[in-house]
């Protein structure tokens, strides 16, 4: 029991520290824009190939969309430099966000 007391002590004070930093006022921080409105662009007219030529590793991270039994899949590499893809998917209009 006696060495549990040291470790429950520092797990307190751990606690009690993030429990301070999260009480900060950041209300008058300034927001500071990086990249100006508009400067990532859409994918409006997205381009499909099979998945056997997608040139992906077999485990590369896509988002899945499967309506009205049409399937398609966007890959996470791709989306990180557009964030987003308006598609239409099974007759449905979608937009795919990352």
């Amino acid at each position: 029991m006696k060495n549990y007391i040291p470790i429950f002590i520092l797990l307190l004070t751990t606690i009690s520290c993030a429990s301070a930093e999260d009480q900060q006022d950041y209300s008058n921080d300034e927001i500071r824009t990086l990249l100006p409105y508009d400067a990532i662009p859409a994918i409006t007219e997205p381009q499909f190939v099979f998945a056997s030529a997608a040139k992906l590793d077999a485990d590369a991270p896509v988002i899945g969309v499967n309506l009205n039994g049409e399937s398609h899949a966007y890959s996470l590499y791709l989306l990180n430099g557009h964030e987003i893809v308006n598609d239409v998917v099974g007759g449905q209009n979608i937009a795919t966000t990352w």
